[in-house]
Parts: structure tokens; C-alpha cells; sequence
């Protein structure tokens, strides 16, 4: 190493522990490892091991199957179909969620009182626990003492018991979904537009553009970074959906609105098959994981055009 290249590198090293960069890593990196190490990786690489052992989650596991639970996930129709379930949630959180997000945020992110009542109305559905949610659309939802009945009695019709249909419970799922987290991505478009220079619409405007044309050629494409940002969530929220599917039809009706989550909660956890269940998380891990780099690389690189 040439001796100008040695220099420069010294004096960076001392510049990092005059600002105390150095010190910062040493006092909180060993702490954060420590916690990252024990609560992720580790439990990571036991359901890894318990992944091959048919176990019931008591004593030491010793039955060990190889890669039975994986072929037996393979094999099982529940389990395809909560995979589906799956994607259809992602579709629709990305196909309508965000888009309704998006539009929602173009109306009333400006700082106005009114605009501040409507966003609070908007997001107090994300405050909501998850539980709480899918209990409170479970009664509305209910043929014999919710809205529905209600409504059924209104137009004097038959009682309708739409979580109970194989057709119609999915769908009010996915309604439920998009109910609930609109908010969240609304606000962060919200957030992304209060930070665009007014300077640009109002040139925009200046130049005789209406409305509709300074949101879709000005505004949409620099929210490009929150957009991709929130389709990321959206995703993620979606590969790990199972607060909202218990309270609502706990798989049912006949296990055919089970996502992944909801699928390792049944198989494995409920019915004591904890091996499985952990070949069911590997599974859940490298989705996640697998989407996470790939969206990465796509979307999220550093001086991306």
C-alpha cells in the first residue's frame, strides 16, 4: 500500500474516534448482536433442527423423519390452498390497498383542520388491535345477532352467514384487510407529499396544468421511494397475515381460509405437531426472506435511477 493511501487511512481511523463512531459501535453493537443472536438466529436454527424430528413439543425430540414434514407439506391440499389464500391477500393489498392508499392521501394530505379530522378517521381502523378488528367484523358479519341479520330482516330476506360460505368468506377477508391497513399506507404517502417542494406544482400549475395532470406527471412520480416502500410492507403484512383470520373463520369454513400463518398455527401448534409446524416456519422464513432480497435488489438499491 502506497504510503498516501496508509495516511488517508489513518486519518480516517482517527476521525472515527475523535467523533466517537468507534465508541458508539463498541457500546451498542455487542449489546444489539447479543439480543439478534438469541431471538433470531437461534430460534431460526432450532425450528431448522425440530423441522426433521416428528415431535409434539414435549421431552427431547428424538423421532427423526428427514424431510417427511416438507414432503407431507407438498402433499397437502390445505396447505396449497393457504398458500393461495396467500397471494391473493398480496394482490389485493398491492392492487388495491395501496392504490386506494394513494388515492386517499392525493385528496387530504394538504394541512388543512378537515383534512386532519378525515386522516384521523381514515387511520384510527389501523389503531385497532388486530383482534379486536376481527372480532368486531365477526359480529357485523354474524346471520343471527349482527348487521347482517339485521340487514337480512330489513329487506325480509333469508339470514345470510357469509363467514360460514366457502364463496364469500375469503372475500370478506380480504375486505377486512384492506379496511385495516389502508390507513397505515395512506400516511405514508401522506408524509412523502407534505415533503414535495410547492414550488413544482405551483410551476405546474403556472404552465395551465390541471388537477388530475400535476398529481399523475408530477406528485405520483416523485413518491416513487414511498411506493415502494409501502408495497414492501405490504407484502410482508401479507405473507404473515394471522391475527385477523382467527377471530374472523379460524381457517374455516372446511380449512379453506387459512393463510401460511394461520396454517402452521392449526397443523402445527393446536395439534401438537410441533416438528411440522417448524417445517411449515422454514418455509414462511424463506419466503419472506427470499422476497426481501429480491425486492431489495430490484427496487431498493442506493443511486437507483
Amino acid at each position: 500500500m502506497s504510503a498516501p493511501a496508509v495516511h488517508a487511512k489513518r486519518s480516517r481511523w482517527r476521525k472515527a474516534l475523535s467523533d466517537g463512531r468507534v465508541t458508539a459501535v463498541l457500546l451498542f453493537l455487542p449489546p444489539a448482536l447479543t439480543l439478534f443472536t438469541f431471538f433470531v438466529i437461534w430460534p431460526l436454527i432450532e425450528a431448522a433442527s425440530y423441522s426433521g424430528y416428528k415431535w409434539s413439543g414435549y421431552g427431547v425430540p428424538t423421532d427423526w423423519v428427514g424431510t417427511r414434514n416438507f414432503e407431507i407439506l407438498t402433499r397437502h391440499s390445505t396447505f396449497h390452498q393457504s398458500l393461495w389464500n396467500t397471494v391473493k391477500i398480496i394482490l389485493v393489498s398491492a392492487l388495491v390497498q395501496v392504490p386506494l392508499a394513494l388515492t386517499l392521501a392525493l385528496m387530504i394530505y394538504r394541512k388543512t383542520w378537515s383534512n386532519t379530522v378525515f386522516r384521523l378517521i381514515f387511520f384510527a381502523p389501523f389503531i385497532l388491535a388486530e383482534i379486536a378488528t376481527g372480532l368486531i367484523w365477526s359480529f357485523v358479519f354474524d346471520g343471527d345477532y349482527g348487521i347482517a341479520a339485521m340487514a337480512a330482516t330489513a329487506f325480509d330476506t333469508d339470514a345470510v352467514y357469509p363467514l360460514s360460505d366457502r364463496f364469500w368468506a375469503f372475500p370478506v377477508i380480504m375486505f377486512v384487510v384492506v379496511w385495516k391497513f389502508f390507513g397505515f399506507h395512506m400516511m405514508i404517502f401522506i408524509a412523502a407529499l407534505q415533503g414535495i417542494p410547492e414550488d413544482l406544482t405551483e410551476a405546474a400549475r403556472i404552465d395551465g396544468a390541471k388537477p388530475v395532470q400535476i398529481a399523475r406527471y408530477v406528485k405520483i412520480p416523485l413518491l416513487r421511494p414511498a411506493v415502494i416502500v409501502s408495497l414492501f410492507f405490504a407484502v410482508i403484512g401479507s405473507l404473515q397475515l394471522f391475527d385477523l383470520i382467527v377471530p374472523l373463520t379460524n381457517g374455516g369454513p372446511s380449512n379453506s381460509t387459512h393463510t401460511i400463518v394461520s396454517y402452521l398455527y392449526t397443523f402445527g401448534l393446536v395439534r401438537l405437531k410441533v416438528g411440522f409446524g417448524a417445517a411449515v416456519g422454514i418455509v414462511l422464513f424463506v419466503l419472506c426472506v427470499g422476497f426481501a432480497i429480491a425486492y431489495r435488489a430490484a427496487f431498493m438499491r442506493e443511486n437507483r435511477p
